[in-house]
C-alpha cells in the first residue's frame, strides 16, 4: 500500500473564515444590565468594538426640569447610587452657588464626613465587584461586609441606607447625630482591617495580578483627551483631583495625598481605589477633630430654608413661607452657573439656567462615568474577549449617572 501524501499547499490548509460578530450584554452580568458591546472577534481577539449606553431610559435631566430646586435631590441620589450623598453635597453647593450662600463651618465639615463615607462605599463596592466577577467571592464579602459598616452609620445618620435624599439647599436635612464621631472612629479601624485582609487574599494572587497587570493600558495623554476624570485618570499618572486643584468645603483645611498610577492599566485603577479609600478614612477622621459639637446646620436665609415648624403652626409668616417654598418652591436668582465637586468617579458637574422661578429651566449633569465608559473601545480593541470583564469593571461605569 502506497503512503498517502500529505505534501499539501499552504493555501489547501488554511480553512476560509470569516470575523464573528458578537452581542455582549445588556443582560450580561458583567455589563450591569445597561450596556451592549457588539464585538467583531478574530478568534478570542477583538477587532472592533461599538459600546453602546442608553438601556436605562429614564431621561433623569428632563424630570429634573419638572419638580422645584428641592425635590431634585431624590433624583441626585439615583445618579450615582453606590455614593448618592456626594450627589447630594454637589447639587446642593451648586445651587448655593446661584444663589450666593455660604453654609456654616459645622454643615461644611459634617458634608465633608458624609461624602467621603460615600466615597469609601464606592471604592469599596467596585474593587469587591471586580474581584468577584474574576472569581474571587471572599474578597467580595469582606469588602461589602465593610460596606455595610459604612452604610449603618449613614442610616444613623439620615435614616435611609442607600437613598437619603439628606442634602438639603443651604445646609442639611437634620443635624449630626450625637454619636457620630464614635461611629466613624470605630467603623474606620474595623473597615481599614478588612480592606486589607482582602487586599492580601488578592495580590498574592497569581492569576487575579496576571488577569490585570498590563490588561486595559491607557496613556495620561490618551486620558486627558477623552475627557477623563477620578480615579482612573490619576491611575494613569495624571494628578487631577477637584478637592486639591479647586478646593470646596473645608478640603483646602486638611491633610491628605492624592495617590498616582504609572502604568494606567487594570491593576493601576484597582490599586488607585484602595488608596484613596485610605486618603477619605484621614478626611473622615480630622473633620470628627475640627466640626464643633454645637451650632447650625443651616443657613438663615428665608428664600430657601423652612421655617421651623412651630413658627408653621403658630404665625402667619412662618405658615407663608412654608406655603410658598412647598408649593412655589426657592426663587433662585434667573442666570446660569456650572458647579463642580469630585464625586467617587471624577469630577461631578452641574450646568443649571434658572428663569427666576422655583424650577430649573434647564438642568444637565456632567456625570464622570459619560467619558470613561466612552473610552471602554479604545481599552478592549486588540484585547481577548476575557479581558473585557476586568476592564470594564476596573472603569467603575454607574447606569444611573452614564446613561443619556
Amino acid at each position: 500500500m502506497e503512503p498517502i501524501d500529505l505534501d499539501l499547499d499552504e493555501n489547501e490548509l488554511e480553512l476560509p473564515s470569516e470575523p464573528m460578530h458578537l452581542n455582549m450584554g445588556p443582560s450580561h452580568p458583567a455589563m450591569h444590565g445597561t450596556v451592549r458591546i457588539v464585538l467583531e472577534l478574530s478568534g478570542e481577539t477583538i477587532v472592533k468594538s461599538d459600546v453602546q449606553i442608553g438601556y436605562l431610559h429614564r431621561g433623569k435631566e428632563k424630570m429634573c426640569e419638572r419638580g422645584t430646586w428641592t425635590q431634585v435631590f431624590p433624583y441626585v441620589d439615583r445618579l450615582n447610587y453606590v455614593s448618592p450623598m456626594l450627589n447630594n453635597v454637589g447639587y446642593a453647593l451648586a445651587v448655593e452657588k446661584m444663589c450666593e450662600i455660604q453654609v456654616p463651618d459645622r454643615c461644611q465639615w459634617y458634608r465633608m464626613i458624609l461624602g467621603e463615607l460615600a466615597r469609601i462605599s464606592d471604592h469599596l463596592t467596585c474593587t469587591g465587584a471586580m474581584a468577584m466577577e474574576l472569581g474571587a467571592f471572599t474578597p467580595f464579602l469582606w469588602f461589602i461586609k465593610a460596606r455595610e459598616m459604612i452604610w449603618d452609620i449613614l442610616e444613623e445618620e439620615t435614616g435611609a441606607r442607600l437613598t437619603h435624599s439628606f442634602g438639603r439647599i443651604g445646609g442639611m436635612a437634620a443635624p449630626p447625630t450625637p454619636a457620630l464621631k464614635e461611629m466613624c472612629r470605630g467603623a474606620i479601624k474595623s473597615i481599614l482591617s478588612l480592606v486589607e485582609e482582602g487586599e492580601g487574599m488578592l495580590l498574592k494572587n497569581r492569576i487575579f495580578l496576571d488577569r490585570l497587570e498590563g490588561i486595559g493600558n491607557i496613556s495620561g495623554a490618551d486620558a486627558i483627551a477623552l475627557s477623563w476624570t477620578g480615579p482612573c485618570l490619576r491611575a494613569s499618572g495624571v494628578a487631577y483631583d477637584v478637592r486639591k486643584s479647586h478646593p470646596y468645603l473645608k478640603y483646602d483645611e486638611v491633610d491628605f495625598d492624592m495617590p498616582l498610577g504609572k502604568n494606567g492599566d487594570n491593576l493601576d485603577r484597582f490599586l488607585i481605589r484602595l488608596a484613596e479609600l485610605r486618603q477619605s478614612a484621614k478626611i473622615i477622621l480630622q473633620a470628627c477633630e475640627r466640626m464643633s459639637d454645637d451650632g447650625p446646620v443651616n443657613c438663615d436665609d428665608p428664600r430657601v430654608m423652612l421655617p421651623p415648624k412651630n413658627d408653621v403652626y403658630t404665625t402667619i409668616e412662618g405658615t407663608i413661607q412654608h406655603f410658598k417654598l412647598i408649593m412655589e418652591g426657592a426663587k433662585v436668582p434667573a442666570g446660569e452657573c456650572y458647579s463642580y465637586t469630585e464625586g467617587g468617579n471624577g469630577e461631578l458637574g452641574f450646568y443649571m439656567i434658572s428663569d427666576g422661578s422655583g424650577t430649573p429651566y434647564r438642568w444637565r449633569v456632567r456625570p464622570p462615568c459619560f467619558p470613561i465608559t466612552g473610552g471602554l473601545s479604545k481599552l478592549i480593541n486588540g484585547a481577548m474577549l476575557s479581558d473585557i470583564v476586568p476592564t470594564f469593571g476596573s472603569l467603575n461605569m454607574i447606569g444611573g449617572e452614564c446613561d443619556h
